[in-house]
């Protein structure tokens, strides 16, 4: 990646944040793969070190928020610590008779070996997952739904789906059919609000949606809705 390329990815920036768009198939932070990551690449555009406030997975595209100093890094967990923090993902999913909104709640444990969420509702050390969707198009093969988070667990939204019957397009670790060709996965993380460290006034941002897989008829829909 070309350090142009990378000023792309940046959706905003100020003296406190920095919010982009990450595309699928970029590591948010150096992994065992070696690979550039999206922390490390900014650093580099930014000339200074960034701090992380949240991370989503390497398949998925969508929003992430970096803080340039600790001040503002703190600000920010201590929102997403106190479910402050909104966060909206648009997924694509296989196509089933469900609810046209619902939540879904189960109890998520992590693999660190597998690199995978299992959920197992019976188990005492499983942590809590909630998750509130809705859905807004049906296309002839697959249900686009909003989601909300109540909690951030990990690979809580793949595993969950998964759960339900409805696994992520492309998700082949959570059950889909088959791949993408680019191995991205139809999950975006769309939308957030969040109160901004230095102004205290709430924010809020939105990526626009990938250009690669079946994104672009999403993008038709959601603009005729």
């Amino acid at each position: 990646q070309s350090l142009n390329s990378i000023r792309d990815y940046i959706i905003f920036q100020d003296h406190h944040l920095v919010v982009c768009n990450k595309p699928a198939g970029l590591p948010v932070q150096e992994d065992l793969s070696k690979d550039p990551s999206l922390h490390r690449l900014l650093q580099a555009y930014c000339k200074q070190d960034l701090y992380l406030c949240h991370r989503i997975d390497r398949p998925v595209s969508g929003l992430v928020i970096l803080t340039k100093n600790t001040e503002s890094a703190a600000f920010i967990n201590d929102q997403l610590s106190k479910q402050l923090f909104s966060k909206e993902y648009l997924a694509i999913v296989e196509k089933k008779e469900i609810p046209t909104e619902g939540t879904l709640i189960n109890k998520l444990l992590k693999s660190s070996q597998k690199k995978k969420s299992y959920i197992n509702d019976e188990d005492e050390d499983g942590k809590e997952s909630i998750l509130n969707y809705k859905v807004i198009h049906v296309l002839d093969q697959y249900l686009v739904l909003n989601i909300k988070l109540s909690t951030g667990r990990f690979h809580q939204i793949r595993s969950q789906l998964s759960f339900a019957g409805i696994p992520v397009r492309g998700d082949v670790k959570y059950g889909a059919r088959r791949g993408n060709k680019d191995r991205s996965i139809g999950l975006h993380s769309w939308k957030t609000e969040f109160i901004h460290p230095s102004t205290k006034q709430p924010i809020k941002f939105e990526a626009p949606l990938p250009i690669n897989d079946i994104w672009p008829v999403v993008q038709q829909l959601i603009t005729a809705s």
